[in-house]
């Protein structure tokens, strides 16, 4: 237990934490004495949560003459404590150092993202001298190095394909959703998988300056230019501390009572102003969980508020994010599209590639009631498609090339339609059966059903919303027009969907970034605000972006924006009414009415009012968006 003691105590938030249940029954034991104790309990808040903010104001004073809220709240714990008002300055420090724990506690920490980002970077490759393999560290590699990529692999370096054909995943790269068939010529990135077939390839690149790599520096960049938003008691702090000193003094040298200008510090005390923002986004984020999203960022609501631009990705944002059957064509009056659907399935049974698995998948959610037989044999052909026999019958499945090498023709009418779903951004499996042509399958990337509402919803917020995808033109123009986005940007790499992001806010537009991939990382950071999708999306997208919609459901993207003006509402109704009750109350101090007791009250019943007005964001509805 003592060793877990330890541990525990290691940690930052848990000596806050500590510090601050110390600080908070000290302050009850206070409340509770009766004037038996000899030295007040208030003393322990005084020492645990004062002291910092004490030093903290020292500092920031003496080397950066950086006047900060801390200065004020340092005078007001010293007058509370030179006219012996113990708890007052016990209770003033013990409410700052809560406004700032919310604060941090809300604070997400970015490096993490990139701690992962590197971890996918390979850290083996397989290369070849004199014909024979030597495994060696990627960052060994050199340019101009052959090496060898097996079917599973992450390749190791940028490169290209010298001998071999595969079908690679490179939605790390450029979330694209369908893997992307290469053979000798093409080039292939590092971080991306080979799916299928082994190829040897020429390193063009070395591992520091491949792919992933050149990512993670994008991520970081990002993240050092976007400034956090300074907290509104610090904003105003100089202000707020010139008036109430002058105001004291004021005060002092017209009447004389030294115990009049005391108690204008004391009322003049930021509290109220310190717990405006952090009781308001807290509220805030306890609503927003409620809808199933997570706020990692503590003030994302604030820049969310501000926001003129929304960009989406395509893939796993607008889309699904997996490729579905969307239609098929029976090019054989006895076939019947339900058959064509079931042969086609049963060819690509045995498939690994992720188009054949996604027309087994929704051959079964489809006909349920079909059974897919085995085939009897199967062979596939890397990058072209497969072969099987099945119930007696030869089928080929995949692209017309492969058809055509087995002297199968395509009828013309077959070719235009094809044509036609493929500059849909559809991909088409042509597929034969006894070497007669007899129809296709279409996969797609389906739009999400709620997708055109939701581009909608936002539009009504006088906010504007742009398409940004690393997949191809063809395919972005068919979702942004089903959608209703009228701009698109398609054909992105990372450093490239960064470059549009950032001339957008240098016009003058802030941008909300909505994307999924680790592709889109950079992207979401580099944002003004950045929102992950945090079901399908990768853990390096969440870790980079600001917001995480936790089931993936972007009905709720108008509801936060809503909510996110709503809460900066609040915090502004928080910010007026705590200034006006302090100009109020140092007004009564000045005439004499007001006490340094009475004060004391008055600056503590300000911080419940901003407390309970922020508390009504736990219930504000004004999403349509689906709760728990």
């Amino acid at each position: 237990m003592p060793s877990q003691w330890l541990t525990w105590m290691k940690h930052e938030n848990f000596r806050k934490i500590l510090l601050l249940v110390l600080s908070g029954i000290s302050l009850l034991v206070s409340l509770a004495d009766s004037g038996t104790m000899r030295i007040d309990a208030a003393w322990v808040a005084i020492v645990l949560c004062g002291i910092p903010i004490l030093k903290d104001a020292a500092v920031g004073l003496y080397t950066r003459f950086d006047i900060k809220a801390d200065l004020l709240v340092s005078l007001a714990l010293i007058a509370s404590v030179i006219i012996g008002e113990i708890f007052a300055a016990g209770e003033v420090a013990f409410i700052m150092q809560i406004g700032s724990f919310l604060e941090e506690s809300t604070v997400a920490r970015a490096q993490a993202g990139i701690e992962k980002l590197i971890r996918l970077t390979p850290r083996i490759a397989r290369r070849l001298i004199g014909g024979n393999e030597e495994m060696v560290p990627a960052e060994a590699v050199e340019v101009g190095d052959t090496l060898r990529v097996l079917p599973g692999e992450t390749i190791p370096v940028d490169g290209l394909i010298l001998h071999g054909e595969s079908s690679i995943d490179q939605s790390v790269v450029t979330g694209e959703s369908m893997p992307v068939e290469k053979q000798p010529g093409d080039e292939v990135f590092s971080g991306t998988v080979n799916r299928f077939g082994a190829f040897d390839m020429r390193a063009t690149r070395r591992d520091s300056d491949s792919a992933i790599q050149r990512m993670v520096r994008l991520v970081q960049s990002a993240d050092a230019g976007k400034a956090r938003i300074v907290g509104l008691a610090d904003r105003w702090a100089t202000w707020i501390v010139v008036i109430a000193l002058l105001a004291a003094a004021g005060v002092w040298c017209v009447t004389g009572e030294i115990i009049r200008a005391v108690t204008i510090l004391v009322v003049f005390c930021p509290c109220a102003l310190v717990l405006a923002t952090p009781t308001a986004i807290m509220a805030a984020i306890g609503n927003a969980t409620r809808h199933r999203v997570l706020i990692r960022e503590g003030d994302a609501l604030e820049r969310l508020a501000d926001v003129k631009r929304v960009v989406l990705d395509k893939t796993g944002t607008l889309t699904c994010g997996t490729p579905k059957v969307v239609a098929l064509y029976s090019m054989l009056e006895a076939l019947t599209e339900q058959e064509l659907y079931r042969l086609a399935a049963a060819a690509e049974l045995r498939s690994e590639h992720p188009l054949g698995k996604a027309v087994v998948n929704s051959c079964r959610e489809a006909h349920p009631e079909l059974t897919i037989p085995q085939p009897d044999s199967f062979e596939l052909f890397p990058g072209r498609g497969v072969a099987a026999v099945v119930e007696g019958r030869s089928l080929l499945a995949g692209k017309p090339e492969l058809l055509e090498r087995a002297g199968i023709e395509i009828p013309a009418a077959a070719r235009r339609q094809a044509e036609q779903r493929t500059a849909e951004g559809a991909t088409v499996i042509h597929l034969a059966m006894d070497g007669t042509f007899c129809g296709f399958v279409v996969l797609a990337d389906v739009l999400r059903d709620n997708a055109a509402e939701v581009i909608a919803g936002i539009r009504a917020l006088d906010i504007r919303p742009a398409l940004l995808t690393g997949d191809n033109r063809n395919a972005a123009r068919h979702i942004a027009e089903t959608s209703g986005i009228d701009e698109i940007h398609a054909d992105c790499l990372p450093e490239e969907k960064l470059a549009i992001i950032d001339r957008f806010q240098q016009a003058g537009e802030p941008v909300c970034m909505i994307g999924d991939g680790i592709n889109d990382a950079p992207a979401l950071k580099k944002a003004y605000v950045g929102i992950a999708m945090g079901g399908i999306g990768s853990d390096i997208a969440v870790e980079a972006a600001d917001i995480a919609l936790v089931d993936d459901d972007i009905r709720q993207l108008p509801y936060l924006l809503r909510l996110a003006r709503r809460t900066m509402t609040t915090i502004r109704l928080n910010l007026t009414f705590s200034m006006v009750l302090n100009f109020v109350a140092i007004l009564l101090a000045g005439m004499g009415i007001l006490n340094p007791v009475a004060g004391a009250l008055v600056h503590n019943a300000g911080s419940v009012a901003v407390v309970l007005n922020s508390a009504l964001l736990l219930s504000w509805k004004g999403g349509s968006g689906r709760k728990l």
